[in-house]
């Protein structure tokens, strides 16, 4: 997997040309890359530590909180330090594991998503049945299947990518290294590749959130059999993992349903689902879920205890 062509590194044109803009966008990204590591890793230490939650939906949650630190951490650190270079360069080797990774994690957390709404439907239509559908083999199974069909995602757009001529120009009017922009870049007849592209990326977005709206459907039709106290309980965690769902999966839709063209808007589309989506995630499930919240307050009562004792 090599280039043989001339170009070398890419240039990032970036969010912005203006230096002033530049600059409040290094802030403002910074603060949200250090929001979402320590948001979702606080999650995950949450989850980890807590006896209270061993349940498969966190064992879930946490893993989803790791995807999203390691999926942000694939183009949030460029992207703040490029707010503050003259130069935005990126090597072809560079730019070829970006694009791996940014569809690996991406790939993985729709696989992730797709397994919790699965949890959800067992829970709440398959009750009696839930420990044993949902034991503790039965969803390391689930994780790895989650973790193997992001690979073999991202491995086919990387397949398809990387043996792109780029004879120039080497300008990408981006933050990251994505398909789309390097499509356009390539100096071969791409149509073939778009149309595979789309039927990867585009299809598997597409059908992924077909499944998943299909299955709370499925959901809410079975909860007008249970109690108002139960349907509350179960709206509340279904609403989280709804919100997320469709914070993720609309942005990841209207990118990469078109291929062969790129938008103005694509930009500040990926921001949504590379950043801020991310971001959301840890707030979503800790504002909606009482045992979350519980078990954080837990988690940062024992921690004060040992600075006290400590000190």
């Amino acid at each position: 997997m090599a280039n043989t062509y001339n170009v070398t590194e890419f240039i990032f044109l970036g969010l912005s040309p203006n230096q002033e803009v530049q600059w409040v966008c290094f802030v403002i990204f910074l603060l949200l890359y250090l929001a979402i590591v320590l948001g979702n890793s606080l999650i995950v230490l949450t989850v980890v530590t807590s006896r209270s939650m061993g349940s498969p939906i966190y064992f879930f949650l946490s893993y989803l909180s790791f995807v999203e630190i390691c999926y942000s951490s694939t183009t949030a650190p460029k992207l703040i330090s490029d707010l503050l270079a003259e130069r935005k360069t990126i090597p072809w080797w560079g730019c070829m594991t970006q694009l791996f990774f940014v569809h690996f994690f991406g790939g993985t957390e729709i696989f992730l998503l797709t397994v919790m709404a699965y949890d959800r439907y067992v829970a709440i239509c398959k009750p009696l049945n839930y420990t044993t559908i949902m034991n503790q083999q039965v969803c390391m199974v689930l994780v790895g299947m989650a973790w193997v069909g992001g690979f073999v995602h991202s491995l086919s757009q990387i397949l398809l990518v990387s043996h792109l001529p780029f004879c120039g120009p080497n300008v990408i009017d981006h933050y990251f290294c994505d398909v789309l922009p390097l499509l356009q870049l390539a100096c071969s007849d791409t149509l073939l590749i778009g149309l595979l592209i789309v039927a990867d990326a585009g299809t598997l977005s597409v059908i992924s959130f077909v499944v998943l709206l299909v299955s709370y459907v499925v959901i809410l039709l079975h909860l007008k059999t249970r109690s108002s106290e139960g349907r509350r309980k179960a709206l509340s965690t279904c609403g989280s993992h709804i919100t997320v769902v469709m914070l993720f999966f609309v942005p990841c839709v209207f990118i990469y349903l078109r291929p062969s063209t790129t938008l103005p808007a694509d930009k500040m589309v990926a921001v949504f689902y590379t950043v801020v989506t991310p971001l959301l995630n840890p707030v979503i499930y800790s504002l909606r879920n009482a045992e979350v919240k519980k078990a954080m307050r837990r988690l940062w009562t024992r921690t004060m205890k040992l600075d006290g004792l400590r000190g």
